[in-house]
């Protein structure tokens, strides 16, 4: 029996087939392209995705049993605003979540509406990348796209959609909407009236591993599949990654360096912090997650090594990095500005503390050691609401460095445990899919079946300390750049 996992990413779709047991059988991917009509925008073809989606299956089931195929699931990119219109075509081109065009809607939401009012109705606070505030820019500037929405979704569910022909989406990722009630896990009524829609405009939210449907008979048929194939709701990319990593049940976390960076935390119990710093999502295992987010992470260091210092041998400039927790140099990795805890796209990358005898290596190490603080930023505030954890997974491509797995583990004092298979969100819709399918009874007995450590790296207890001092540092300085930055920012 296989199961395939569809990974809608922002610059391409991954799709893996997986078998009963959890093994991989074969990985496939296709590439698509980003539309940056204005400095700051960011949009997509959803017609893009479907064609190529199609593609990279047509190359997953080649020289298999497809019988053998029972269900789907999906694991894809956030917050995108995916609107059609009666006939069900879209309307306008996907507005992503990296762009920036809504900040006086995002500041309407905050400030207006109020952060206090926000975070009763959905548990969240407004960003500029969530969906309500590109509902709002929509209203305001293309008045007449938004009169002609008949169903609004996100963009794994537009392929959700493609394949069964049911509008619907699962709780994680409808709860990066903000017009969701993540406590009571139901459109938020509030919200909807905010942002001026109706709840049939809405798809129905399922659980992720809740089948939807079966694969349309005509999609059955081009891609050979039998009929009854099982489609199942998926998760948004951070949930279904986590699935993966086996970051389910109760105080488990998981590390992401990826483009971007998240510290996920999975719980049984819904909760909030006072601030809003971090996201309060509901997860792919029908239980709840806490969630900061590092918009530039892995991407740091790829800017760092090619753009800046026109190398494409990353492990070659890391193997001389000794000494850690010493280096005099700090860097803010806010390249794209800044998600949890700051809020604030206007945040800029900076590199600070700089003498006639900084080294290209403490220049690198500053770098990787940055988008460590910035992750702990989050962990201090998942700790003072009571979280104990002792171990994190690390997973992204940031996870296949020795010495970033060195550094977080000792400037997050946590053990960080390396995975035997990282596959990220396509595994995790994989999994969901054998659960929908009933092979297994719940996500964490899929976990604990397929998810198995490598490795572990043990944080060094003078490393800790060291480190220690340096965060009280690090976390003086985007407090004292603040105002700089927003003096700084041109439109």
């Amino acid at each position: 029996m296989y199961f395939i996992g569809i990974d809608l990413g922002t610059s391409a779709v991954k799709l893996l087939l997986m078998d009963q047991d959890g093994k991989i059988k074969k990985i496939a991917s296709r590439d698509y392209p980003i539309i940056f009509p204005k400095l700051g925008w960011s949009e997509q073809n959803p017609e893009d995705w479907y064609v190529q989606t199609m593609d990279g299956l047509k190359e997953l089931l080649s020289d298999i049993d497809k019988e053998q195929v029972a269900g789907i699931g999906f694991g894809g990119q956030m917050h995108g605003l995916v609107v059609l219109d009666q006939d069900d075509n879209v309307i306008r081109p996907t507005i992503l979540w990296n762009d920036n065009r809504t900040a006086a809607e995002t500041d309407y939401l905050n400030n207006e509406i109020g952060k206090d009012k926000l975070s009763e109705y959905t548990a969240n606070i407004a960003f500029a990348g969530f969906t309500a505030p590109k509902l709002l820019w929509m209203r305001k500037n293309e008045p007449e796209n938004f009169s002609r929405i008949a169903k609004i979704m996100l963009p794994k569910d537009y392929i959700a959609y493609k394949l069964t022909g049911v509008h619907c989406s699962d709780p994680s990722d409808a709860s990066g909407t903000i017009f969701y009630d993540v406590k009571n896990k139901r459109w938020s009524k509030e919200m909807m009236e905010i942002c001026g829609i109706r709840e049939d405009q809405l798809p129905t939210v399922y659980e992720s591993y809740e089948v939807v449907g079966n694969i349309k008979e005509d999609i059955a048929e081009e891609l050979g599949l039998r009929k009854d194939v099982k489609v199942v709701a998926g998760a948004g990319d951070n949930a279904a990654a986590a699935v993966g990593t086996g970051t389910v049940g109760d105080g488990k976390c998981n590390v992401s360096l990826g483009t971007s960076g998240t510290i996920f935390i999975s719980s049984k119990s819904f909760g909030v912090d006072k601030n809003n710093a971090l996201d309060s999502f509901a997860h792919a295992d029908g239980n709840y997650h806490l969630m900061g987010v590092v918009l530039s992470a892995a991407s740091c260091n790829k800017w760092w090594m090619e753009d800046i210092l026109k190398t494409t041998d990353f492990a070659g400039e890391q193997k001389n990095i000794k000494n850690l927790g010493k280096n005099h140099v700090y860097f803010l990795p806010y390249l794209m500005g800044e998600r949890s805890p700051h809020n604030d796209p206007n945040a800029r990358g900076t590199f600070i503390g700089m003498t006639m005898e900084t080294t290209r290596e403490d220049m690198t190490l500053a770098m990787m050691e940055g988008v460590a603080f910035a992750m702990r930023d989050s962990y201090e505030i998942a700790k003072s609401l009571g979280i104990n954890i002792e171990r994190t997974n690390m997973c992204g491509g940031g996870a296949k460095s020795p010495l970033w797995r060195k550094i977080l583990a000792n400037v997050l004092n946590l053990k960080v445990d390396i995975l035997e298979v990282e596959e990220g969100p396509a595994l995790g819709g994989a999994m969901l899919a054998a659960v929908g399918c009933g092979l297994y009874s719940s996500v964490e007995e899929i976990a604990q079946k397929v998810v198995k450590i490598k490795e572990t790296v043990n944080p060094d207890p003078e490393i800790v300390e060291l480190y220690n001092q340096r965060y009280e540092v690090f976390k003086k300085l985007y407090p004292s750049l603040k105002g700089f930055f927003k003096e700084m920012h041109i439109d």
